[in-house]
């Protein structure tokens, strides 16, 4: 799945309002991280996290590593806020 430059601009904006559901602490992505990151996926489909990493490359690293887990699409991420999106296929 790939979005485009036009929904992901959308995304962008509608994502202005959110805070972040999911912060990433000194302890990485634990377990328990990664399945509130799913959880928020799943339900809002689109999410802001924070990232707790000082050094830019592991923040991108951490960033990275999440959408490859959770299948999900990077919209942005600037400092240390990430904004992800997973369309839910689910009709529930």
């Amino acid at each position: 799945m790939s979005i485009n430059s036009k929904f992901k601009r959308e995304l962008k904006a509608k994502a202005h309002k959110l805070n972040p559901i999911v912060i990433v602490g000194n302890q990485g992505l634990t377990e328990n991280v990664m399945k509130e990151i799913d959880q928020g996926l799943t339900v809002h489909e689109l999410i802001k996290i924070r990232i707790n990493a000082e050094d830019r490359d592991e923040r991108h690293a951490i960033f990275n590593e999440i959408c490859e887990v959770t299948n999900a699409e990077a919209v942005q991420l600037i400092g240390g806020i990430g904004i992800i999106y997973r369309e839910n296929l689910d009709d529930n």
